[in-house]
């Protein structure tokens, strides 16, 4: 370039007006910061346009300090503000009765941990709830809140009384999308700006050494300039420049510049290897060069083309165009032409390394999202196919179905296929495959590696599996396979199979290395399947077998029940049926907090406590009251063992029906009210005293009595069934009632039309549901008697009862009967108070039974060889199957029980 320039400027015309002098280095130098020369004109407008970029540049910081002050400002209230109203437990605590409370401390720790300058809490009206300062809690907040009433959110700025600030208000939305409150987030623009703000002077001082530099550097260009040109003004510069063609032959890319009539008249180096032109290319049209006809048409045609890419030979050229007359230049184009076959080439490699990564990222995020080992196989199948492979089959054992660590995998189930097609003769899912040991799989399963079998038409120990389907397969274009173990650690519980049948080229070692490391990432979440399948199926078949596997015979009520275990483990929901003397029936049901195995073991203590305490036959106050110490000493205990155990927490409701006087006593602890179903259809829930939940401890519990006619249903459950996420507990016992409402339905009815009408599709909770159909014990199958207290009056008894056994066709039994009798009424005479009642019942079996006013219970011993009296009780307990005590406000009941012959 230098030769070039000092030829030039040797065929430089002198100057008119006179021949030119020779100018020596200093006024050449004067000359160069003069501004007559090419060099002067360089550095003065250098300098104006670096003086003009720092001060465009400081303007600019300025003006864009402010606005992202003011905008990082928008920003930051709006997000706090709408996280702190979407926060668990927000919207809850606006209905609480101590609004502030609650809130007032999570708003100062958000305030602070987000560093803003208040957080403000309100209702609808526009009352603060919180306030960093607190004298200000209670008053109206100074803002627009119109259009967050209406739902939307909004950002304000406003000069307050800490400078200007923005503040943003949202609104606390319920389920249903009606405002319940609203939350403003504010912070001055100075707290996000004050930072660059503080730094101007340094940044102005910056700009004063930068300009100092710029114009120190551009004088250093102006003089190395002034050397290269030799001082040459503007006139012998362009007649300099008039000789560009010389410098065209050193760029890398090709240059071709075109007449208006399509003839070539240059042609630089780089263009004349590129395309393979002739030596007297120039001055020919381009379409006689022996070009491609799509290259040659392009380049004669003149127009514009941005980055068209065209195959010359074996190579690919990115080719430019532009006409020259677009500015009243001659007529004609200029191209420049790229080779980009090696481009190209990075680019595919870097595009199927790229769509590897996002099939890794896609396995990573879609095969973990199931705890089901089933779907989580399913969805591995389906992400590989067609990203990966044609198809795509997994194999497992067993075992791992079941949750189980598998021993030795010798036989497999088919768990899931995927495929482009539906067709594919490959094993069916569901079969039970055994993979003899010269295929790919057994040897994978053998070693634990991968294997890959390149063609399957050239693969023995895979063609020998089974003769008549793997020549289906060939047959049907699958040709190459790759075969890895699913394997964590040394576990392995199966194998994965993808198989390739468009693509005519068969599986590489890199695909190998990509199908091990799909198959490696989805097996951790394949065993996380196995894992919680085997904790889940021992949770299940323990709480199973703590729940009722039948109910007991009684005639007082027709039990119809659902159990319904949560989808995401199982809890603590529990019932109960319990037969009672004097034809009594006791229904419980109940609900532990909490899900998994201590749960379950807890809600089996309980149940075993209430077949324990309702032997004692006590009234359901007194059941609940046991019950609740009880859970109180198990509280204790594992409190005791570890301090970060879950304290357990528990409901119940006990309900005891008397078909004799059709009254039914209930009692509850934190548990959901009863619904009754009258004869007429008509439904309501009677107001029974709800009752501290189990294991407060030191609150007494209440009873409720409710008259219930033949015919009526007492509906029992528990939460799960009228609440979940996207319901209030409300809203369910509504739709409760609608669901009940109706005569004319079984207790087996009522239940499915329960669970029809409330049953969410993945239920959250356990699901315990109990419909009670009550049934009356007629006035004909009792029989009562007043006794006076003499001992006279005993054989009265044994001659009325033997009569009405006569009458009930129960001859056979008067004579034990009478025994029975005789032996409880003289009791009762001997050591009771008051006036005593005989009561006999036929129902499943006769029931005897005495009252008294004394509180005081007899008790069964053995007499001594010499003890006159004392073989009563135990006289009775032989001849009864079974007999007890049970008290009441008026005293006590012994009863005996015979089963009917």
């Amino acid at each position: 370039m230098v030769r070039l320039l000092g030829r030039s400027r040797a065929q430089s015309t002198p100057r008119p007006g006179g021949p030119r002098t020779r100018r020596g280095p200093a006024s050449g130098s004067r000359s160069a910061l003069g501004g007559r020369s090419v060099a002067g004109q360089v550095f003065v407008l250098q300098v104006a346009i670096v003086l003009l970029l720092i001060v465009s540049a400081v303007v600019a910081l300025v003006l864009q300090v402010r606005h992202d002050s003011t905008q990082e400002a928008r920003n930051r209230s709006l997000a706090v503000a709408e996280t702190f109203a979407n926060a668990p437990g927000t919207r809850e605590a606006l209905s609480s009765p101590h609004p502030t409370l609650e809130l007032q401390p999570r708003a100062e720790a958000a305030r602070k941990r987000s560093h803003m300058d208040f957080i403000v809490v309100m209702n609808t009206d526009g009352i603060r709830y919180t306030h960093p300062k607190q004298d200000r809690i209670g008053k109206k907040f100074v803002g627009n809140i119109a259009p967050v009433l209406a739902g939307q959110s909004i950002t304000e700025e406003i000069n307050g009384t800490i400078g200007p600030l923005v503040q943003a208000t949202v609104p606390i939305k319920a389920p249903d999308g009606k405002v319940v409150g609203m939350v403003s987030a504010g912070i001055t623009t100075a707290s996000v700006g004050g930072a660059a703000n503080r730094q101007l002077p340094l940044l102005l001082g910056a700009a004063a050494a930068a300009l100092a530099l710029a114009t120190a550097g551009t004088a250093l260009v102006s003089r190395r300039l002034m050397r290269q040109t030799h001082g040459l003004g503007p006139y012998e510069m362009t007649r300099m420049y008039e000789h560009h063609d010389a410098v065209l032959h050193a760029v890398r890319e090709g240059v071709i510049i075109a007449g208006g009539e399509g003839r070539l008249l240059l042609a630089n180096d780089e263009a004349q290897r590129l395309l393979d032109l002739p030596s007297d290319a120039e001055g020919r049209h381009v379409l006689e060069l022996g070009l491609e006809a799509d290259t040659a048409e392009l380049l004669a045609s003149g127009r514009v083309a941005t980055d068209e890419v065209h195959l010359v030979g074996d190579r690919l050229l990115a080719i430019n165009q532009r006409p020259t007359d677009l500015q009243g230049g001659p007529p004609g184009s200029v191209a420049t032409l790229r080779d980009s076959t090696e481009l190209r080439a990075l680019s595919g490699r870097a595009e199927v390394a790229r769509e590897r990564l996002k099939l890794l990222y896609d396995i990573g995020v879609g095969v973990g999202t199931s705890l089901d080992v089933t779907r989580t196989a399913e969805t591995l199948a389906e992400v590989a196919v067609p990203r990966f492979a044609d198809f795509a089959t997994v194999d497992l054992a067993d075992a791992v179905l079941n949750g189980q660590e598998p021993d030795g995998v010798t036989e497999l189930r088919r768990t899931a296929s995927s495929g482009i097609r539906e067709d594919a003769p490959l094993y069916p899912v569901g079969e039970k495959i055994r993979f003899i040991a010269s295929t790919p799989q057994a040897r994978s399963l053998r070693t634990g590696e991968a294997v890959v079998e390149p063609d399957l038409e050239e693969a023995p120990g895979w063609l020998a599996q089974d003769l008549e389907r793997t020549t289906q397969v060939v047959a049907y274009g699958i040709h190459s396979l790759i075969t890895v173990p699913l394997r964590v650690g040394p576990l392995v519980m199966g194998v994965v199979n993808f198989w390739r049948s468009q693509k005519p080229e068969p599986f590489d070692e890199e695909e190998l290395a990509l199908a091990e490391e799909l198959v490696a990432r989805a097996a951790v979440s394949i065993d996380n399947a196995r894992r919680y399948t085997r904790e889940h199926t021992m949770a299940v078949t323990l709480q199973r077998s703590l729940l009722p596997r039948n109910l007991p015979e009684q005639s007082a009520l027709d039990i119809a029940y659902r159990y319904l275990p949560a989808q995401a483990g199982v809890g603590g929901d529990w019932f109960d049926v319990l037969p009672l003397s004097g034809t009594r029936v006791a229904v419980v049901v109940g609900d532990v907090v909490g899900h998994g195995l201590h749960a379950a073991a807890t809600m089996g203590r309980l149940r075993t406590a209430v077949h324990n305490f309702s032997a004692l036959d006590l009234p359901p106050d007194e059941i609940l009251g046991l019950l609740d110490e009880l859970v109180g000493r198990i509280d204790q205990d594992e409190a005791a063992a570890d301090s970060s155990a879950a304290i357990t927490g528990a409901t119940c409701l006990y309900a005891v029906y008397d078909p004799a006087s059709q009254l039914c006593t209930v009692a509850r602890a934190g548990h959901p009210p009863p619904a009754l179903v009258r004869p007429d259809g008509s439904v309501e829930f009677p107001d029974v005293p709800a009752g501290p939940p189990l294991g407060l401890g030191g609150l007494p519990f209440e009873t409720a009595e409710l008259k219930l006619e033949e015919g009526s249903r007492l509906v029992l459950y528990t939460d799960g069934l009228v609440e979940d996420r996207e319901r209030d507990i409300d809203e369910g016992l509504e739709l409760l009632r609608a669901a009940l409402a109706g005569t004319d339905r079984s207790p087996e009815d009522t239940c499915q039309a329960a669970l029809d009408a409330l049953l969410p599709a993945r239920p959250s909770d356990d699901i315990a549901l109990i419909v009670a159909g009550t049934r009356a014990l007629g006035g004909e199958h009792i029989a009562e008697w007043e006794v006076p207290s003499e001992p006279a009056a005993v054989g009265e008894v044994r001659a009325s009862v033997t009569r009405q056994l006569a009458e009930w066709g129960l001859d056979d039994m008067a004579f034990t009967t009478e025994l029975i009798l005789s032996e409880l009424v003289t009791n009762a005479i001997r050591y009771g108070s008051g006036t005593i009642q005989v009561r006999v019942l036929r129902d499943l079996s006769l029931i005897c039974e005495v009252s008294d006013s004394s509180s005081t219970s007899p008790r069964l011993r053995y007499a001594a060889t010499t003890d006159e009296g004392g073989r009563g009780l135990f006289l009775v307990a032989q001849l009864a199957e079974r007999w007890g005590t049970r008290y009441t406000q008026a005293g006590k009941v012994i009863w005996a029980e015979q089963p009917l012959s």
